[in-house]
């Protein structure tokens, strides 16, 4: 009987350990943070200028609270196309407090020399993530 009392509490633990596993590596990459896609459009032969000042950007704004990470990428059919993916972990902060730091608005300032225009910016939400 001893045994028999073992077996279920065995299974128990097991079966509970295979569902914690599952639950963690399911949303091991799925985050709350915020993506910011930034599209950007250098003047004719600016996109040099342009991405050195993205540069000196970034390396202000990888500063800031709430700042997880960004990834600068350049089209390598067409230079000018530049485009920025950002993550942050407030996407209220990113709204207000982040668009009106000095930096940024000296920036968009700035940025009349060597980009066509206001870029495009759009805010996603990680749903899955596969590897």
């Amino acid at each position: 009987m001893n045994t028999i009392t073992k077996l279920p509490i065995k299974l128990i633990l097991l079966l509970i350990a295979f569902i914690l596993i599952g639950c963690n590596s399911s949303d091991k990459y799925v985050t709350k943070n915020t993506i910011v896609l930034v599209k950007y459009k250098a003047q004719p032969d600016k996109s040099i200028e342009a991405v050195a000042e993205l540069t000196k950007l970034i390396e202000k704004v990888r500063q800031e609270p709430h700042f997880v990470n960004i990834r600068l990428h350049i089209d390598p059919n067409e230079k000018s196309n530049i485009l920025l993916y950002e993550e942050w972990d407030d996407l209220s902060y990113y709204n207000s407090e982040h668009m009106n730091t000095a930096h940024l608005q000296d920036f968009i300032e700035d940025s009349r020399n060597f980009l066509a225009g206001p870029p495009e910016i759009s805010l996603w939400k990680v749903e899955s993530v596969f590897e």
